[in-house]
């Protein structure tokens, strides 16, 4: 059976997915880094795309709205009383000097860059990125200087964002692989409690399956950019539940 049949399988059929735990670990694998590429396009389109919104908006905010300011020993310097928030479209720029606003409430923005006193940070597509001043002690960074910085980056992104869409394919198929081995430790239970005859890597083989129909539930709800409610325990739930039925279609050894 080819990856495409196995991956409309797993959505709806253990009976099929008990099947797969003989098939070679290296399909196996393969399907995984097939799943996480799909789960990624979301992500990836999302931040991509407010990265591209970003560096146009804030390049015109650096020109006409934002006061004269300065980045130095780690500190964002600027003459104002009260944080400045523009609205662009889709997109959303905060600069504060004054420390006034909240780094921990950013997460729930979407497609903002906050200019803060001590830190910048870039949120899109449910990904938040932090920068630390302090991590250049050596940066001096004023209006003039941030947009020749921003017209490097504008040039630069067609190569910038495959080589981001990588690293997150990278971080992803690691998380997911960390996934389906707790997943395949809960399998393994699973086999003792129902007296089967299932190896650990039978199992891992299960949980690569088992992960599909949580996995792709979860990339629709971010190509609508929807938040679900306790999505881990959502996700476990499911993921456990399938590999449930999956081992209950194995059939029971014989006896000797």
């Amino acid at each position: 059976m080819n990856i495409f049949k196995q991956f409309i399988k797993s959505f709806y059929s253990p009976k099929d997915i008990a099947m797969f735990r003989f098939q070679g670990i290296g399909k196996t694998i393969l399907y995984v880094f097939f799943l996480v590429l799909l789960s990624i396009i979301p992500s990836v389109y999302y931040f991509g795309s407010a990265l591209i919104n970003g560096v146009n908006a804030v390049e015109e905010s650096v020109k006409n709205e934002l006061p004269p300011f300065q980045i130095k020993n780690g500190v964002l310097q600027a003459e104002q009383d009260a944080p400045i928030i523009i609205n662009k479209e889709d997109f959303t720029i905060i600069f504060d000097s004054t420390g006034t606003v909240d780094s921990e409430k950013l997460a729930n923005s979407d497609n903002t860059l906050a200019i803060l006193k001590n830190d910048a940070y870039f949120i899109a597509g449910g990904q938040v990125q932090s920068l630390p001043y302090s991590m250049f002690p050596d940066l001096s960074l004023t209006n003039e200087s941030l947009l020749e910085l921003l017209d490097t980056a504008d040039s630069s992104l067609p190569i910038f964002i495959p080589l981001l869409a990588v690293v997150i394919f990278i971080f992803a198929s690691g998380m997911k692989f960390i996934e389906i081995s707790i997943l395949a430790l809960f399998g393994q239970f699973m086999n003792k409690m129902m007296l089967k005859n299932l190896h650990y890597r039978q199992s891992w083989r299960l949980a690569a399956y088992s992960v599909t129909l949580p996995t792709m539930f979860f990339t629709i709800m971010n190509s609508l950019q929807t938040v679900v409610p306790n999505a881990a325990i959502i996700n476990w739930f499911v993921a456990i539940m399938i590999l449930f039925l999956a081992i209950k279609e194995i059939p029971q050894p014989k006896k000797k």
